[in-house]
């Protein structure tokens, strides 16, 4: 998961405390995610996803596929 947090940030060009000021998540918390020494709870990891348009999936590391997988909203 941290590789994938951090990956996604840079990618964005943002700064922990840029991420910071767009998620309200603090920037003590959002190293200690990206450092793996704590995991983010639930509602955390659901900001995350919706903030850098990945599945939740992706960012813990269970998946190398970033793409949020719609087959649910796309056949209901």
């Amino acid at each position: 998961m941290k590789n994938n947090l951090k990956k996604l940030r840079k990618q964005k060009n943002l700064t922990q405390i840029a991420l910071q000021m767009q998620t309200g998540i603090d920037q003590a918390l959002l190293s200690k995610f990206e450092n793996g020494t704590r995991i983010p709870p639930t509602e955390t990891l659901m900001l995350l996803a919706d903030f850098y348009d990945v599945s939740m999936d992706y960012i813990m590391g269970r998946t190398s596929i970033p793409e949020i997988n719609n087959f649910k909203q796309n056949n209901v």
